[in-house]
């Protein structure tokens, strides 16, 4: 009874901060919209060596691949960003030989602006265990992904429903799913 006493106590505490947010915010002058760069971020955090944060800019400089897939619109595109697992190679999350043991419950969780949520074991989305190719986009067929889809999203050809297409990409946490 004290646990769900607690937990209704950081629920209301939770709910009126939030609710002292909203009313500051009508109050105060409207604010600019972000620049389209920072909007574009994309954050690596959680189990690896370097946390990340990854611009548009960033994103266009590594190396880029190409995949074709059939979108939610049920036509087939042409998608084109950089592969998930040479971002997590990047932060210097566990991979190859490295991934095993204590890293085998290691998930990445990815995240989008609208708070969606779809998660791959690490495992998955490494060459030596699988053939999974999942891509961060930022085009399809050759323009950018516009603000409703974008301007990142997870393409996941392999898989048969577009459930782990995340849209309006904005963080990936590697997480142990043992505790």
């Amino acid at each position: 009874m004290l646990k769900s006493r607690r937990n209704w106590f950081i629920a209301i505490a939770t709910f009126a901060s939030l609710a002292a947010g909203n009313v500051a915010q009508t109050n105060s002058m409207p604010q600019a919209a972000p620049p389209a760069d920072t909007a574009a971020t994309l954050v690596v955090k959680g189990a690896v060596k370097q946390e990340l944060q990854l611009t548009l800019a960033d994103l266009k400089s590594m190396p880029r691949t190409k995949v074709t897939a059939k979108g939610h619109d049920g036509a087939t595109h042409e998608y084109e960003g950089v592969a998930l697992s040479a971002i997590l190679a990047k932060a210097g999350a566990p991979q190859s030989g490295d991934l095993r043991g204590k890293s085998m419950p290691l998930c990445v969780v990815a995240e989008a602006g609208d708070g969606y949520r779809a998660v791959f074991s690490l495992a998955e989305l490494d060459a030596d265990f699988a053939a999974e190719m999942v891509l961060v986009a930022d085009t399809a067929d050759g323009k950018g992904i516009g603000a409703d889809q974008g301007p990142l999203r997870l393409v996941v050809p392999g898989d048969k429903r577009q459930g782990r297409w995340v849209r309006m990409l904005k963080a990936l946490s590697i997480v142990n799913t043992v505790q």
